[in-house]
């Protein structure tokens, strides 16, 4: 039997989690450690997933397949394909990033109590995180991807609600109850996508007889599943309600500026650039793979919705007062891009979309990151209480810079080529989007500068006039991510060369081709 790679992936954050949430109370450095070296493991297991998949080999690879719930048809079965294992990369090399950016996020919590354990519950929690979601990349089994899809919703609960962002707690005395809706409003949402989505695949069940896509898709093939018109349209909607809300897409987002606003700032990092990232992938998987026609049928609408994510997150990012909602609106609108590039039904828009998703993860990291040391140092989220902190901490000012540039795409830098790819996509299938998506770029520009210029430019205000530059730890958090957002941005290559055939497989599955240019080419 070959070494099931996939599961060891996925199991090794899951057991460090285990193994730090059992270190001593007494020994939070220890634990802090251990997850460290878990998360690094990871990596490395992820960086030989990626080594051994093969560009141009079958859809799915690396697969392990065994028997779990037999009585229901229901199996533990694993595979990736280029979409998948681009993703299960950006997480493996995002977690240590969030790590060491939180390695101080549990210590207020602290007590001398030996019971009480935050920091080992903390990074126990992450790890965990981790876990569920490469095994959602991985999962080629219906029923399993669900169960991963809600349980993960467990530990980032508690890492928002009992963790959250403690910057206005000196100022804010419902801070603990603001934290707590945060979770509360994130878990519902959730919770009721997810439940919705059981329900959907329930149905797919007792139409298909199977959870497994592999199985499916032979079915499929050889005429032995034939699926109605309305049945079909019912089920894509039970999965993509779920999916739109886990993205989130307009008009199921407002849990995310809650949830990134109250939570610490690695934590938001874990929300929108690795777990919200199941969402738009499983629209990849699952909704255009198992339900091709009703994806067509439905397209029109969701071009609309993202649309409307695009500009109305750019404009509501424009007018916030809170750092890190803003970065939560702009990640709306950046969600919105993400999907239109998918449901464009072009293979540049699916590349483009699937390598959003990567570079998004990266730029959002890094400036969420430097925002979340900014705000440690200040202890205030408000944007009116900072001015001229590139005077005093210029590597600050400019790594903030750098992250704010790649947020509006700024050639030179990955997310750039995405975008760029995203809107070739929907402007040869659909002009009238492509221009409309067009002014989520120029407000992506207005707000980005306007939130530099605010904080970090002008006279230096009393209240960081001390402020401390960037630290060791903390440049081995922003450094590395700056110079991957370089790399990819003058050359995606590596990754576009994963991601275009597993594209080529999802626009077979919908059956769609790229539009002919209107113009002939001259002989």
């Amino acid at each position: 039997m070959s070494f099931p790679l996939l599961t060891a992936t996925a199991a090794l954050p899951a057991i460090g989690a285990i193994a730090t949430a059992a270190v001593p109370a007494a020994r939070r450095t220890a634990a802090k450690w251990l997850a460290l070296f878990f998360s690094l493991a990871t990596l490395v297991l992820a960086a030989v997933v990626l080594v051994r998949f093969e560009p141009g080999g079958d859809r799915y690879q690396l697969t392990e397949s065994h028997a779990w719930i037999a009585d229901f048809g229901v199996r533990y079965e694993l595979g990736v394909d280029g979409i998948g294992v681009a993703l299960l990369a950006l997480t493996a090399l995002l977690i240590p990033f969030v790590i060491l950016a939180g390695w101080h996020d549990a210590d207020p919590l602290e007590t001398k109590s030996s019971r009480w354990r935050p920091t080992q519950g903390f990074f126990a929690l992450i790890l965990m995180v981790e876990a569920m979601v490469i095994l959602s990349f991985e999962a080629t089994d219906v029923f399993l991807f669900y169960i991963l899809f809600e349980a993960m919703l467990i530990p980032m609960y508690f890492l928002i609600g009992g963790f959250g962002d403690r910057a206005h707690a000196g100022t804010d005395e419902n801070a603990a109850a603001q934290r707590s809706y945060a979770a509360v409003k994130f878990l519902l949402y959730n919770l009721v996508g997810g439940l919705i989505m059981l329900a959907a695949v329930i149905g797919l069940y007792v139409v298909a007889g199977s959870f497994s896509l592999s199985e499916i898709a032979e079915a499929r093939a050889n005429g032995s599943l034939e699926m109605a018109g309305s049945t079909e349209r019912w089920l894509f909607l039970g999965f993509f309600f779920a999916f739109a809300v886990k993205a989130p897409l307009w008009p199921l987002h407002t849990w995310l500026p809650n949830a990134m606003g109250e939570a610490t700032a690695p934590v938001a990092v874990l929300i929108t650039a690795i777990v919200d990232k199941v969402g738009t992938f499983a629209m990849l998987r699952f909704c255009l793979q198992l339900f091709p026609e009703a994806s067509k049928w439905a397209t029109p609408v969701i071009l609309v919705l993202a649309l409307i994510s695009i500009v109305y997150g750019a404009l509501l990012a424009v007018g916030q007062r809170d750092i890190k909602r803003l970065i939560a609106y702009a990640s709306i609108s950046h969600f919105g891009f993400i999907i239109l590039g998918i449901f464009a039904m072009t293979s540049q828009g699916q590349s483009g979309a699937t390598l959003y998703m990567v570079n998004h993860g990266i730029s959002t990291a890094a400036l969420m990151l430097v925002a979340g040391f900014l705000i440690t140092r200040r202890g205030s989220r408000l944007i009116a209480d900072y001015g001229g902190v590139q005077k005093v901490a210029p590597v600050l000012a400019g790594t903030f810079l750098i992250g704010g540039l790649a947020t509006l795409s700024l050639p030179g830098l990955a997310p750039f080529v995405s975008e760029f790819l995203v809107l070739v996509g929907v402007f040869s299938a659909y002009p009238v989007a492509g221009i409309i998506a067009t002014t989520g770029i120029v407000l992506a520009a207005l707000y980005v500068l306007v939130l530099y210029q605010r904080t970090m430019t002008g006279p230096v205000k009393a209240s960081v006039s001390g402020m401390p530059d960037l630290r060791v730890r903390e440049l081995a958090v922003v450094v590395p991510l700056i110079a991957v957002l370089i790399f990819l941005g003058v050359f995606p290559k590596p990754l576009t060369e994963i991601i275009d055939p597993a594209v080529g497989h999802t626009m077979s599955d919908v059956q769609k081709k790229d539009p002919q240019p209107e113009v002939e080419a001259a002989k």
